[in-house]
């Protein structure tokens, strides 16, 4: 009886505490699990360049995989394929009607004060020029505040923004929203400096919007050097002109596939762990960094897994999303056909996939304990930072349901010098990170999907 007594007594002081039901869970975590993460490390590590062979293959074999485009669609079927003889469960593609923009020819010339032909892109959604181009005077502003101090001298010329890096949030913004700043001071079409924070003459694409209560102008990006020097240009006294011409245009709707396979549960197959990356890139380059090879990553977390004949109590499951780069449907499709499932939690790769360093979480205090100790068993391979705002374009959706969520953090110190460019191929990445990426995610993906209590929310 005092046994008893004494075993009633405690439940009910757990009862009236719920924090301390976690606390023994997140403290055995890492014994629990040491011996499973490291074999999932050596495993990874000893298999040297499988994931970047496979990020390569997808890169390749298929080049960009721009929403619309039939090199898109090819990509995701060669991945069911591949995801098929991968021993992968429940294989599929699911419908997403995603935006169709196109290119077109384009070109940028400077006319004045001597001729040449600049790199240029467009971005994405822009107008078309007339078919003759447009060639106006350059106007160079370091801000949107300068542009509306000088906004009279704006009317009926080029506006181009060449802003110094500072990050992607502030310079992005340039190419985001400044054709409807260039536009409302009178602008006939805008450029904006690429943003990064390193150049070899690469212009970066990527999407722009457009505002309803104002024209629409033809925007589009040149490099860091050709801003830079036409800068110097005017400021020597010279007047800048320049032809742009853009034949881009937005067609109907077109149809696109979220693509997944997953790892199933062996006791709870209802409840998901969801992680990936997006699978469609811009229509330059390769995609290969961004995001072939967050797709890959979390693809071959579930292999090496497979392979070690690891299987959690809950489903893994990899997602390639696609629209991500200008659109996000892929990411909202998903939310609508699977938010009545049971999401443990949503993991997303899409800053490149180069050094790890961790984890940035989204969740409850509760749910941070667990995956802090989780973390520690990822210091071997110097990912252990379990950081704050966690989350991503893809995952963002779900998460708005409740859903924690987290994205893999790396070191991303080159990231943007070669994002949205010519220059997002294969070789800018290591294998030997690759690995590190790749392990990082299956151990963080199968303990918590191996939790016997659910990630709290």
């Amino acid at each position: 009886m005092h046994t008893r007594f004494r075993r009633t007594v405690a439940a009910l002081s757990l009862a009236a505490c719920p924090s301390a039901l976690l606390a023994q869970p997140a403290d055995a975590i890492p014994a629990k699990y040491r011996d499973i993460a490291n074999r999932i490390i050596a495993a990874a590590q000893a298999d040297s360049a499988g994931a970047w062979n496979r990020i390569a293959e997808l890169s390749d074999r298929f080049g960009h995989r721009f929403s619309g485009s039939q090199s898109l669609e090819q990509a995701i079927d060669w991945t069911v394929t591949t995801m098929k003889g991968d021993g992968l469960d429940n294989v599929r593609k699911e419908r997403v009607m995603v935006p169709h923009w196109v290119r077109g020819t384009e070109s940028l010339e400077l006319v004045a004060p001597r001729r040449q032909l600049l790199p240029m892109l467009g971005l994405g959604g822009s107008i078309a020029t007339p078919a003759a181009g447009i060639t106006a005077e350059v106007m160079v502003v370091a801000s949107f505040e300068e542009l509306t101090q000088r906004a009279a001298e704006a009317k009926g010329k080029i506006v181009l923004y060449d802003a110094e890096w500072r990050d992607y949030g502030y310079n992005g913004a340039f190419r985001r929203q400044g054709a409807v700043a260039a536009a409302k001071a009178g602008a006939v079409a805008s450029l904006a400096r690429s943003a990064g924070p390193y150049s070899m003459r690469t212009p970066h694409t990527g999407n722009m919007a457009y505002d309803s209560t104002v024209a629409k102008i033809p925007h589009a990006s040149v490099t860091a050097e050709d801003a830079m020097m036409m800068r110097r240009m005017i400021a020597r006294g010279e007047k800048v002109r320049v032809t742009l011409k853009m034949s881009a245009r937005m067609l109907p709707d077109a149809v696109s596939h979220n693509v997944m396979g997953e790892l199933k549960g062996r006791e709870k197959p209802a409840e998901i762990v969801v992680m990936g990356g997006h699978i469609d890139s811009w229509d330059v380059g390769q995609g290969a960094m961004d995001d072939a090879g967050g797709v890959v990553a979390a693809w071959e977390a579930i292999r090496l897994l497979k392979k070690l004949g690891l299987t959690p109590r809950r489903t893994i499951r990899v997602v390639g999303w696609t629209n991500e780069e200008n659109g996000g449907r892929g990411g909202q499709a998903y939310r609508d056909a699977h938010q009545n499932e049971v999401h443990q939690l949503a993991i997303e790769s899409d800053g490149g996939v180069f050094s790890p360093l961790g984890f940035g979480f989204t969740g409850s205090a509760e749910a941070r304990k667990l995956v802090e100790a989780v973390g520690t068993l990822l210091t071997p391979i110097g990912a252990g930072r379990i950081g704050p705002n966690g989350g991503g374009a893809d995952i963002g959706p779900i998460m708005q349901t409740g859903v924690p969520g987290m994205g893999l953090d790396v070191d991303g110190s080159r990231y943007f010098w070669f994002h949205h460019t010519d220059a997002d191929t294969p070789d800018k990445l290591d294998p030997k990170e690759v690995q590190r990426c790749v392990a990082a995610m299956a151990i963080m993906a199968y303990i918590v999907a191996d939790l016997e209590q659910g990630l709290p929310r």
